[in-house]
C-alpha cells in the first residue's frame, strides 16, 4: 500500500479538523484524546517532544496517547482521524 497522501485526503482531513473544533456534547475525554493523538500523528509524525512531568496530567495524557501511535504513517493517521470523527458524530448527534 502506498503512503502517498492524495490531495482529496488532505482536503478531507483539513475539513474534518475544522469540524472537530466543535465536537458534539457528550464526547468523552478518552475520545477527545484519540482525536488529538491522530491529529498530531497526521501533522507531525511520531512524538517529537519530551514527556511532560507527572504533575501535568493533561499534557501527559495527550503525550501518552500520541506515543501509542508511534510508527503510524501520516496517511493512516489522517484516515483514522476522519473515521473517529465520523463515528463520534454518529454516536452523539443521532
Amino acid at each position: 500500500m502506498s503512503d502517498t497522501i492524495s490531495t482529496e485526503l488532505q482536503e478531507q482531513f483539513k475539513q474534518t479538523s475544522e469540524l472537530a473544533k466543535n465536537l458534539p456534547k457528550g464526547v468523552t475525554d478518552q475520545e477527545k484524546l484519540q482525536l488529538y493523538a491522530h491529529f498530531k500523528q497526521a501533522n507531525e509524525g511520531d512524538v517529537n517532544t519530551l514527556k511532560p512531568g507527572i504533575m501535568d496530567f493533561v499534557g501527559r495524557a495527550k503525550w501518552d496517547e500520541w506515543k501509542k501511535l508511534e510508527g503510524t504513517s501520516k496517511k493512516d493517521a489522517m484516515e483514522k482521524y476522519i473515521k473517529i470523527y465520523e463515528n463520534l458524530n454518529k454516536k452523539y448527534v443521532n
